[in-house]
């Protein structure tokens, strides 16, 4: 789910053609996820290929990625590692709630009921050990880098942003600012016209930068006190206060010196004692597992694509060859330019 900060940060429209020559670090299960809920059949099944296979993963990197390398965007994918273990909790209550939409799903196909069922069959979607690896192949046949992570994939993606190795982090989740990223870039993968849950209407999504420096200064708070704002909120690794959204929470962490201050503080007025470590939770979005890493665009590879997608996944040959071909347009471009600007 990750801290929702929405309503605090400090936001701005951005234009896909900005960030035209750019290097954006995605945040890789967060926006793989994003495909397997979105890219469903109108009962919400996952598109399969012949040997029943999910292939929404596949259609998402290829198809709107490739949207993006044309506009001249380079991406560069971060998948998370090992996760910490206060983050453990989290993970079995995703894994119930699952479940619990598993069932409701099953209940309103049942009933024929294919808009609530597709509602329900979006927060099924398990991102497991060989959607990972495809993706990762996929990638790679793209001429998309990517890099893996000793941890969080946030936390990865926020430093190569502050180490100036891409311009920003491109994710849905506002974890990567308490990780101190720079600037996060929403709904870059999602932009488009969408259909709001049970209603018949449509909704135009735009990409939106988040300047962290921005948004601090606008709050007059700290890193530190927003890392606090998403602990009384919830974050990825504790639940939460009930009754405290963002704005509340800004509210109390201003008035609080330290984050003792702040547990006490919360504590006597609100009763609520945490179970997590939030003490170590806060070291680590401030000092998380990361690493140096060296970033390099390999070439796109059209026959691995085509072969890949269609002979193996049974996916449009006009379609993938078509695309296939600009990306590969594309990279030759890039090259080119390259080789010129080494002689000018």
């Amino acid at each position: 789910m990750g801290v929702q900060l929405g309503g605090l940060a400090e936001k701005r429209p951005i234009a896909i053609d900005e960030l035209g020559g750019r290097k954006v670090a995605v945040d890789a299960f967060n926006t793989i996820y994003q495909f397997l809920s979105s890219i469903r059949q109108r009962d919400g099944t996952p598109l399969m290929d012949g040997k029943g296979r999910a292939t929404s993963h596949l259609s998402g990197i290829f198809h709107r990625n490739a949207n993006l390398i044309s506009q001249g965007i380079k991406l560069i994918y971060v998948f998370d590692g090992k996760y910490p273990s206060f983050k453990g909790a989290e993970v079995e209550r995703r894994r119930g709630r699952k479940e619990e939409a598993e069932e409701k799903y099953r209940e309103a196909r049942e009933k024929g009921l294919l808009e609530e069922a597709r509602t329900y069959a979006q927060a099924t979607s398990r991102l497991t050990d060989e959607m990972i690896e495809e993706s990762k192949s996929l990638l790679s046949l793209m001429g998309i880098p990517f890099v893996e992570a000793p941890s969080e994939g946030e936390a990865q993606a926020a430093k190569m942003v502050i180490d100036k190795q891409a311009y920003a982090v491109s994710s849905q989740d506002f974890d990567c600012l308490l990780f101190g990223a720079p600037i996060l870039i929403r709904n870059l993968s999602v932009t488009g016209r969408r259909k709001l849950p049970r209603r018949n209407e449509y909704v135009t999504v735009e990409p939106e930068e988040i300047n962290l420096g921005k948004t601090l200064s606008a709050l007059g708070i700290t890193r530190e006190q927003l890392i606090w704002i998403g602990i009384l909120c919830g974050t990825d690794f504790n639940e939460g206060v009930k009754g405290i959204g963002p704005k509340k929470a800004l509210g109390i962490v201003r008035k609080q010196e330290s984050l003792k201050d702040l547990l006490v503080h919360v504590k006597t007025k609100f009763g609520h004692s945490f179970l997590e470590d939030v003490e170590g939770i806060e070291n680590f979005f401030l000092n998380p597992p990361v690493k140096d890493v060296s970033i390099s665009f390999p070439a796109p590879d059209r026959e691995g694509l085509i072969s890949f997608l269609c002979d193996e996944h049974d996916f449009s040959r006009e379609r993938i060859e078509k695309t296939a071909d600009a990306i590969v347009r594309k990279a030759e471009e890039k090259g080119e330019q390259s080789r010129m600007g080494r002689w000018l």
